[in-house]
Formats: C-alpha cells, sequence, structure tokens
C-alpha cells in the first residue's frame, strides 16, 4: 500500500474516479498553502514527496524533472503562481510585475511542452483581472483558475481516454513509449488514460512499455504506475519494439505529447519517431493523445517546435553508475517530432483527428462537443 502525504482536502488528481488514488504527480494544499509533489526521480525504488512553498522552488522542480509531462508541469506552474499570489501583497502594479517574472522564469525551465506556456498564460490573463483587488481576494481568484485547470485536466484526461479505448482492440496488446499517465497529468493520464479505459472497460490487454532511454520514464514511471493499476504491463529495451512488431505481439500503439503543430507533427519523448515508422512499416496505427492545451495552431510544423538539449549526464550515466567515460561528449535531445503522416489519430477532449488523412487539429476547432 503506498501511503499518501497528509492533504486538507482529497486529491484533485482523483477528480471523476470512483476509488481512492493511489499516488498523484502534483497537489496543491489550501490549508498549508504548498505545492506538494512526488519526487519522480527516484521512482521506482522510494515514494516520496516534496513540499513547496516559492515560485522559484517549483521552477526548479520542473526544470529538474522532479515533476515531468507536459499537463503536469502546466498544472505545477500554475500553482506557482498561486505561491506568488499568496506572497506578494503589494499594489496591482507591484503584483504584476512580480507576476510577469515568475512567468517568464517558469516558462524557461522546459522549453517544448506547450502547455507549460499556456498554462502560465492563462494565469496571467487572470492576474490582470484581479490584480486590483485586495491580496486575499486576489490569491483566492489565482487559486480557484488553477485549480480549474487542474479539474479540467483530468477531464480531459478521461474524455480523450474514452474516445481512445473505443479503438482499441479486444485483447490487444499495446505498445506505448515513455510515461503519459497521471504521473504526467492531473490525473489518469493521456496514454495511459487510453489504456487504463480500455481495462476498465473489460478489454484483456497488455502493455508492452519502452524502456524509454536515457531517462527510463517507461521502466522507471509508466510500468510502476500500470503495475499499481494491476494492468498487465512488460517492460521492453526501446531496440526491441520492432522485434516484438515483426512477430505479430503488438496490435495497437498509443503515446502522449508534448506539442502538436497545426499540419499535425507531433512532438513526444525522444524516440516516439521511431516508433511510428517501425508502426508504419508493420501496418500498426500509430495514435497520440493529449489535451487541446498540448495543440499550438500557431506552430504551423514540426520543424519549428524548440527541441530541449538535455545534461549529457542523463546519457552517461545511469543512476550512480557510470557507462559512459568522462570526457566523451554525449547528445540528448529530450524530444523528437513525428511527422504527420505516420500519426492514424490523435485522441483529444474536442474529439478525434487523423493527420495521415491530412487532418489537422483546426477540424476540431468550432466543435463544443466530444464527437469521433
Amino acid at each position: 500500500m503506498i501511503a499518501l502525504p497528509e492533504l486538507s482536502r482529497a486529491p484533485l488528481s482523483g477528480t471523476g474516479n470512483p476509488k481512492p488514488v493511489a499516488f498523484f504527480a502534483v497537489e496543491y494544499d489550501p490549508a498549508t498553502r504548498e505545492v506538494v509533489m512526488l519526487e519522480q526521480r527516484a521512482l521506482p525504488r522510494e515514494v516520496v514527496y516534496h513540499r513547496y512553498t516559492k515560485p522559484d522552488q517549483v521552477a526548479e522542480a520542473i526544470r529538474a524533472m522532479v515533476v515531468r509531462g507536459a499537463p503536469a508541469i502546466g498544472i505545477a506552474a500554475a500553482y506557482a503562481l498561486v505561491l506568488l499570489a499568496e506572497q506578494e501583497r503589494g499594489d496591482a502594479k507591484t503584483f504584476l510585475l512580480a507576476n510577469g517574472v515568475a512567468g517568464r522564469f517558469l516558462n524557461a525551465t522546459r522549453p517544448t511542452a506547450v502547455n507549460l506556456a499556456w498554462a502560465i498564460a492563462r494565469m496571467s490573463r487572470k492576474a490582470a483581472d484581479v490584480a486590483a483587488l485586495d491580496p486575499d481576494a486576489r490569491y483566492e481568484a489565482m487559486r480557484a483558475e488553477a485549480e480549474a485547470i487542474h479539474v479540467e485536466d483530468v477531464a480531459a484526461c478521461r474524455r480523450m481516454g474514452e474516445l481512445g479505448a473505443a479503438d482499441v482492440p479486444e485483447g490487444a496488446t499495446v505498445l506505448t513509449h515513455c510515461n503519459a499517465g497521471a504521473l504526467a497529468t492531473g490525473g489518469y493520464g493521456t496514454a495511459l488514460g487510453v489504456i487504463r479505459a480500455a481495462h476498465e472497460h473489460g478489454k484483456k490487454i497488455r502493455v508492452l512499455a519502452d524502456e524509454t532511454r536515457p531517462y527510463l520514464q517507461g521502466a522507471r514511471l509508466t510500468a510502476w504506475e500500470l503495475f499499481v493499476d494491476e494492468i498487465p504491463v512488460e517492460v521492453i529495451t526501446d531496440n526491441m519494439a520492432a522485434h516484438f512488431m515483426k512477430k505479430g505481439e503488438v496490435q495497437f500503439c498509443v503515446v502522449g505529447s508534448d506539442r502538436i503543430a497545426a499540419n499535425g507533427d507531433v512532438a513526444n519523448k525522444i524516440g516516439t519517431y521511431g516508433v511510428a515508422v517501425l508502426a508504419k512499416e508493420h501496418g500498426l496505427p500509430f495514435t497520440v493523445a493529449a489535451p487541446w492545451s498540448t495543440v499550438d495552431l500557431a506552430m504551423p510544423d514540426g520543424s519549428r517546435i524548440p527541441i530541449e538539449e538535455r545534461s549529457r549526464d542523463e546519457v552517461a550515466r545511469l543512476g550512480e553508475t557510470t557507462i559512459v567515460a568522462d570526457g566523451i561528449p554525449c547528445r540528448h535531445p529530450g524530444f523528437d517530432v513525428t511527422p504527420a503522416r505516420y500519426v492514424h489519430a490523435v485522441y483529444t477532449e474536442r474529439g478525434v483527428f487523423h493527420p495521415k488523412d491530412g487532418e489537422g487539429p483546426a477540424v476540431l476547432m468550432n466543435r463544443g462537443k466530444v464527437q469521433r
């Protein structure tokens, strides 16, 4: 049994869940006015939660990947701006200046995930609306907005999970890459939301989780999540995917995304592009689950998506073990871009679009309800 940290209320991560959540990525505790995060770098060996009281602490946690996953870091940044509102007691001008500085600092922590900028922009609009209020009312309004972002994300995950689950074949082995689960979102998950929904509907599925070198999010996080939820999962190294596809052991692929361009190109964890190419070669559907906040209609195609370059040490070391000798350079682009022609379907809370058929996310712009 995993022990949850004490909170003054039930976790918003469990919104819509008939049973208590076993873990969460990020929450805000209104009684102690702290942001509470699961230390994802310690998983699966230990389950540790940290509490943060300052916006710059949350920013560093995002940069260092204590919390990761596009929706989750957006929520974490929103809560960081709640901390700012609680601590900044000056007049409207002073508050807006401090909010802007904090927002820019937060935005620079992870450049690829558009959800981060989206959440900060939404919180900044709210800040402008409430700046003239007294500090206590201002704080409450900012907290309500961040909590709305959190709850809406969980609901979005559940809606896209239902849409994607309908396409998962009965008895399928599902391949996923990286971690796009409850650990990467407000709760429930995007790609793992599809898997969870299929499992909840009684489909006898199992999951192959790519280990996801170099940071091992698939091995450390996805496998742990699914194991906790009693969904059958096996871990494979990244270079085994082609082998299992060729053997006929994979029937469906689903991943998350950190940014989706207007033409349907998809940025996701490094290695995703290779999975998509392999899926096409073997005639398998390669699908993506992501909230609408991941869509960047201002980005015409994937060639312009900024790709984060991370530390050589994440390649050269596994924990405390050195696997590349000091002095030898290593490259670590954190993401790659899968061209739209490889993407069978993208599941969002607004509905589904099919990039391989020439559909971009704009086809969902005017849809006010979920449609297939």
